[in-house]
């Protein structure tokens, strides 16, 4: 057999048999969904329905709520993925059952994140309600007011910055408020004063940024292949920097250290930490205190907030300027609304801040139109059963938030920016589980009052001098995802705004009234060439009118000074 060379015929049996076991084991799992009587999009060996989402991105999760539902099945790689978008349903899984059977998120080989690993985001159940129960009391609001002319210095300091940019220069909006978060977030946590803000190539900056430049390929493949996470593990590969990782370690066993050794006090998160630390030892046999923290989980959370609340927080700004700039009368409504609270140049205030209603409508609309995380997860502890659905143990639910915050079931007018309808007094009847930009039930970020806060420090002190528009490299989308080369604008002082919004508001009432423009220039000219004519039979039955016309007429050439058919008319 010339064609099989080098192998005998065992050998090749032998090859095409590994073969076909490799094959059904990346589609073994895809009859999950069938089990349960649940549609879904064809999924593709290995990768699962994947390649739907590369392709499509969030228009995938909107095509599939329009063909199956608002329950679905798709496979990330393997993995099963439950998808929910019915907020009844939404309100039994992340509210009334969180406790008792979907407590814990999706976590794909956690060993892989490093220091990230014991972070309040990936821990499960009692470990996960003690650790939640230490942090929890860095976010009251006597502590916020406590770090809160931290947030205000910072947001000062990011608008000075604005002096030395130039007129109608386009800035990467994420760039440009990505220093303040980071700033915010390190003084807040550990009591230092960077300046990041000023100086954005500094070595803590620099760090972060390769912090946050992921390795894509090992998610990918334990997707697709889940028993290569053992190897992960074994192999010490991690999807984080490994050169940023050791400086943040460094930096906050440096920072750790010093706290412990300064009696003084601080009122930063790490602080709170320390005072809850923990030995090892008190967790006897799987027994859980219920509060406090080890130093393993110590460093992890001081990992977290800075890595967590940074990117977060400066996406969620980016998309909120990116907004306003799209709708300048929602813009001009906020920047009113500062003018009648805040007067120029006088401090704010936690309280004056905290009651602007309109800023909290316009966050909110923000992120309902592009919610930071666009998808938010749940795993089934135990079998379940909910409106005649089974759900089997191990199976992850996901909630597609882009497709609830953008349902005409539940709002109106979806796709347009209205913060108008989060007014409490002329607002929509808003379904309670159909808005979840932090997530629902005990689980939702537990930082989000905190962001809140830092988000509108800035967007006050910004907008009360400056407006944002759009420029020529601004990307336009309608979608609940936006890339950071989407977000280019510009930022420029108030008056010169005022200027040329004037000019617009003169243009658009050129055009609204053209109509009726065109008919009083049609009566203006009426009027003009009958005067016109009864001028020129007045001059021309007057004696003097006459005789230059005979003069004129009494010559071939006419005079010198006459240098157009239309002077010769007028001069007649």
């Amino acid at each position: 057999m010339f064609f099989l060379p080098f192998f005998s015929v065992t050998t090749w049996t032998l090859i095409v048999l590994a073969l076909t076991l490799l094959l059904l084991y990346g589609i073994w799992p895809f009859n999950h969904f069938k089990k349960m009587g649940v549609r879904g999009p064809r999924p593709f060996p290995f990768m699962g329905t994947l390649p739907y989402f590369m392709k499509k991105g969030q228009h995938f999760t909107l095509e599939c709520n329009k063909k199956y539902g608002d329950v679905w099945g798709q496979f990330d790689g393997l993995s099963p993925l439950l998808m929910v978008a019915d907020p009844e349903m939404l309100k039994v899984i992340l509210v009334k059952e969180c406790y008792s059977t979907f407590t814990n998120r999706r976590i794909f080989a956690k060993d892989i994140f490093g220091p990230l690993k014991d972070g309040i985001t990936m821990v499960k159940d009692d470990r996960w309600k003690r650790i939640r129960s230490t942090i929890s009391p860095s976010f009251t609001s006597g502590r916020l007011k406590q770090v809160f002319p931290i947030v205000e210095r910072y947001a000062d300091r990011l608008v000075k910055t604005l002096d030395t940019e130039k007129p109608d220069q386009s800035v990467d909006v994420k760039k440009f408020v990505g220093p303040y978060s980071l700033d915010v977030m390190t003084s807040a946590s550990f009591s230092i004063d960077t300046d990041t803000t000023v100086n954005p190539d500094a070595p803590l900056s620099v760090q972060l940024r390769n912090l946050l430049k992921f390795k894509i390929w090992p998610f990918f493949l334990i997707m697709a292949l889940p028993f290569t996470q053992h190897l992960f593990r074994l192999t010490g590969i991690s999807v984080l920097n490994k050169t940023s990782v050791d400086y943040f370690y460094n930096l906050v066993r440096r920072v750790q250290h010093d706290h412990k050794e300064d009696k003084s006090g601080h009122s930063d998160f790490l602080q709170l930490m320390i005072e809850s630390e923990i030995q090892e030892s008190d967790i006897k046999d799987g027994v859980e205190p219920s509060k406090g923290m080890t130093d393993p989980e110590i460093v992890s959370q001081a990992f977290l907030f800075i890595f967590g609340g940074f990117d977060t927080t400066s996406t969620t700004l980016t998309y909120i300027l990116y907004n306003l700039a799209l709708n300048p009368d929602a813009q001009q409504t906020l920047q009113q609304k500062i003018d009648v609270h805040f007067s120029k140049d006088s401090p704010v205030s936690y309280e004056d801040l905290m009651n602007l209603e309109y800023l909290d409508n316009v966050i909110s609309e923000s992120m309902r139109l592009l919610p930071t995380a666009p998808l938010i997860d749940r795993v089934c502890k135990k079998t379940f059963q909910i409106n005649g659905l089974t759900i089997p143990e191990g199976t992850a639910v996901g909630v597609p938030l882009s497709n609830i915050h953008r349902d005409p079931r539940f709002w109106t007018s979806p796709e347009l920016f209205k913060p108008e309808r989060f007014s409490k007094d002329h607002g929509e009847d808003i379904h309670p589980y159909a808005y979840m930009p932090f997530g629902l039930g005990p689980r939702n970020c537990v930082g989000m009052r905190f962001a809140v806060m830092v988000m509108k420090m800035v967007l006050v002190r910004l907008l009360r001098d400056h407006c944002v528009e759009t420029c020529k490299d601004t990307v336009v989308r309608h979608t609940s995802f936006l890339t950071d080369a989407d977000t280019w604008l510009i930022v420029e002082t108030r008056s010169h705004h005022v200027s040329n919004c004037f000019n617009i508001n003169l243009l658009l009432i050129w055009i609204k009234y053209l109509p009726y423009l065109d008919m009083l220039h049609f009566f203006l000219s009426f009027f003009l060439s009958s005067f016109r004519y009864l001028w020129s039979l007045i001059r021309f039955f007057s004696p003097r009118s006459r005789s230059s016309l005979r003069l004129v007429e009494g010559n071939c050439n006419p005079p010198s000074t006459i240098k157009s058919a239309q002077q010769f008319y007028l001069l007649s």
